[in-house]
């Protein structure tokens, strides 16, 4: 037999010999030595294959965590990536696939809602609409996000991206809702009618009609205050409504434009560039600080021409702006107003308006008054609230409302004083807090609950005089107590269905832009308040703002609009 050569002993030491020790490997050996091979010469071939194979056994080195933390960093975020676009598509596509409705009873109650506002839509949002037969009546047909109104009139946002319309809301209801585009021009209490007016361009046989009620809900807002001032309707340009924004955005180009015209004398250019904003509250801030930006970020930059004459005033009759906000917040908005060349005249009361300037009384210091005369391109109108003819004519009609001036008294129930059956939300209501979007947001939520609670209410009356019925009939003691069992039941659950207590306001804090990615916030926290300001804040000021959109439709075009806006600068077109 053929000896085995150095080399298949040195494969057969790796394979088998590497996990043994070299006596081992000698006492082994005795059975090899008939092949020829001596021991000597095995011993080292031993030994050496030994050598080479005994780093092999050690443990073998463990990887370095080198970027373990970025790579599962990466992981988590692709992840919640992955899982917010599926949200986001799930979302979009419940929004474009309305479920099938069902036409609710005709024999039950007739709830009238008039308005598409704050108070209105979030009514309709949380109400089961199984219960009602549910109409709705405003002469616009989409809820408007008034908050991000003054970054319309600048272009950082456009107007379709904060409309919601409002069968994009009533459609999603389990029963259908009717909605009738119309003005409601009269409330006749007595009859339970409302009369309402199709004002559209396009007539049909019938624009007249009346509307029967069983429950009315006012929320139709106030219009603008002018305080009787002279001018002031004629003159202005106001902040309420897509058509206000529009007419603001055309009107500012207009100035600009018109200033440029050829051989426009200097001061002309001057009043023409004037840009002035009546009111100190958040709207009229907020509206100052879009348009200086507007001026910094991009007209002196397409129009260097009007960079020494552009200039924004906000006028205010109190002594400071923002008075809802706390004095830390009221002197950080002047000092960035005063970074940003925008001039605050406090204590300036407006006492008449004309088409090229203004007439105020103005405070001095040691508090004498004089009359000053300011001349203007534009100018803005955002103070005050005002009562509608058809919220008067209702109070007109209801003796206890004799002696309220700013709308629909209420009590704690958001029932109108003097009626039955009739609440008011929003901004036509009076009650103990200020009328804001935030406060008719949860007056609408409140209603919502408390005519789902009415609703039950009445159910479990009718199942309970049907049981007493049954229970009157019975003929055996067995059957009279089951029934009796079931009538406790019902019984146990209207008295908690009773519960809702009285309407109360929850104050989540106030949020104003002033300007160069700034904003001021004034939030409730626990059992204090936390006043910031700064860039910070202007990031959870559009955050909050993007959350409060009324679907991911306008979060989705609010964003683009941003980024656009961003990216590409707002357009200085005029239309």
């Amino acid at each position: 037999m053929a000896s085995p050569s150095i080399m298949q002993l040195s494969s057969l030491s790796r394979r088998s010999l590497s996990t043994r020790s070299p006596a081992q490997l000698l006492r082994s050996a005795r059975p090899l030595r008939s092949s020829g091979l001596s021991q000597q010469s095995f011993q080292r071939t031993a030994r050496r294959s030994y050598a080479d194979a005994a780093p092999s056994s050690s443990p073998a080195p463990k990887p370095k965590k080198r970027f373990r933390f970025l790579r599962w960093t990466w992981r988590l975020t692709l992840l919640t990536g992955v899982g917010l676009t599926g949200v986001l598509a799930h979302s979009i596509y419940d929004l474009r696939q309305p479920p099938e409705q069902f036409h609710p009873d005709p024999e039950k109650k007739n709830l009238v809602v008039l308005g598409t506002g704050w108070g209105a839509v979030s009514l309709l949002k949380k109400l089961d609409t199984e219960n009602y037969n549910v109409i709705v009546i405003s002469p616009r047909n989409y809820f408007l996000f008034t908050p991000l109104l003054p970054s319309c009139t600048t272009g950082q946002v456009e107007h379709r991206s904060i409309m919601e319309p409002i069968r994009n809301i009533t459609r999603h209801k389990k029963a259908s809702v009717k909605f009738y585009e119309a003005e409601a021009t009269k409330i006749d209490y007595e009859n339970r009618k409302i009369f309402i007016s199709d004002d559209s361009e396009i007539k049909g046989d019938i624009s007249h009609t009346e509307v029967p009620f069983d429950m009315l809900v006012v929320g139709v807002g106030a219009e603008n205050a002018t305080f009787g001032i002279k001018g002031v309707k004629e003159n202005s340009c106001f902040l309420k409504e897509v058509g206000d924004a529009q007419k603001i955005r055309k009107r500012i180009m207009d100035c600009v434009e018109t200033a440029m015209f050829k051989d426009q004398s200097p001061e002309e250019v001057k009043r023409l560039l004037h840009m002035v904003v009546v009111g100190g509250g958040p709207t009229g801030v907020e509206f100052a600080g879009e348009l200086q930006d507007f001026f910094n970020d991009d007209l002196k930059k397409w129009i260097p021409e009007i960079k020494d004459n552009f200039h924004v005033t906000l006028v205010e009759a109190l002594p400071n702006v923002l008075p809802m906000f706390s004095k830390q917040l009221i002197d950080y908005t002047e000092s960035t107003f005063k970074e940003e060349l925008i001039t605050i005249r406090a204590k300036t009361m407006v006492k008449n308006v004309t088409d090229k300037f203004i007439q105020a009384e103005v405070t001095k210091p040691d508090g004498s008054k004089e009359i000053e005369t300011i001349p203007y391109g534009l100018l803005v109108w955002a103070t005050g609230n005002a009562v509608r003819p058809l919220v008067r004519d209702l109070m007109n009609q209801l003796p206890a409302q004799k002696n309220s001036r700013r709308g629909l008294a209420v009590n704690e129930y958001l029932v109108v004083n003097g009626a039955e059956n009739v609440w008011a939300v929003g901004d036509c209501a009076v009650t103990n807090y200020a009328p804001t979007a935030q406060v008719a947001s949860q007056e609408g939520a409140f209603l919502a609950r408390l005519f789902n609670t009415m609703a039950q209410t009445e159910e479990v009356e009718k199942e309970l005089k049907h049981l007493s019925d049954l229970q009157s009939q019975a003929k055996g003691n067995e059957e009279r107590n089951q029934i009796l069992d079931e009538i406790r039941e019902r019984q146990k659950q209207l008295r908690r269905t009773k519960q809702i207590g009285p309407f109360q306001y929850s104050h989540q804090g106030s949020l104003a832009y002033i300007g160069k990615e700034r904003a001021v916030a004034d939030i409730s926290w626990l059992s204090g308040n936390i006043a910031s300001g700064g860039t910070m804040t202007y990031l959870f000021w559009r955050s909050a703002y993007l959350s409060m959109c009324f679907s991911t439709r306008n979060r989705v075009l609010v964003t683009v609009d941003w980024i656009k806006a961003k990216l590409f600068g707002r357009d200085v077109s005029r239309e």
